[in-house]
C-alpha cells in the first residue's frame, strides 16, 4: 500500500469516527502516535429500570465506537473516580461502553448531579492512557497487526 493510500485510509477512518473535525491539524508524526480519543457528545438520556432495581439507566453518547481496551480503561478510571461517593452502591461499572454510548445502570438521583464531572474526568483520564504504543496487553506489535489487517483489506489498490 502506498503512503497516499495509507493517508486516504486514515482520513476515511478519521472522518467515519468523527475525530477528523476534532483534530484537523494532526501531522503524520502525530498520527503514528495517535491517541484513541473519544469525547462525550450530546445530551444524556435516562431510562427506567425494571421493577425491583435501584436507580435508572443513563445513556451518554460518545464521539465514536471505542476499542475494548479503551472501554476497560474507562471502567477502571470511573471506578477510581467514584471511590468514596455515597450513592454509587447500585451503579454497574462492567461493560459500560456499548457501541458508541456509555451506559450506566443504577444511577441514583442523589448522585446524578456530581456524575457528569466524574464521568468527564474518567473519559479524559482514559484518553490520556490509551495510546497505541502503550498497550501492555497487546499480543503483537501494532505494526504487525496493521500488516495482517492490510492482507484483509477490502479496498482495491489503485495505481
Amino acid at each position: 500500500m502506498t503512503e497516499h493510500q495509507e493517508d486516504a485510509n486514515w482520513n476515511a477512518a478519521m472522518n467515519a469516527s468523527g475525530l477528523a473535525s476534532q483534530r484537523p491539524d494532526w501531522t503524520p508524526e502525530e498520527r503514528q502516535r495517535m491517541i484513541e480519543d473519544h469525547q462525550i457528545v450530546g445530551e444524556s438520556h435516562g431510562e427506567p429500570l425494571p421493577a425491583g432495581r435501584v436507580g435508572v439507566r443513563v445513556r451518554v453518547q460518545l464521539s465514536g465506537c471505542p476499542s475494548g481496551r479503551w472501554s476497560t480503561v474507562l471502567s477502571a478510571n470511573l471506578y477510581k473516580q467514584l471511590l468514596g461517593h455515597a450513592a454509587v452502591g447500585h451503579l454497574r461499572l462492567d461493560e459500560i461502553v456499548q457501541g458508541d454510548e456509555i451506559v450506566l445502570d443504577g444511577v441514583e438521583e442523589s448522585e446524578a448531579p456530581t456524575l457528569a464531572g466524574t464521568l468527564q474526568r474518567a473519559v479524559d483520564d482514559t484518553n490520556k492512557a490509551c495510546t497505541r504504543e502503550t498497550d501492555p496487553t497487546a499480543n503483537v506489535a501494532q505494526e504487525d497487526a496493521d500488516a495482517i489487517a492490510r492482507q484483509v483489506d477490502l479496498v482495491p489498490e489503485t495505481s
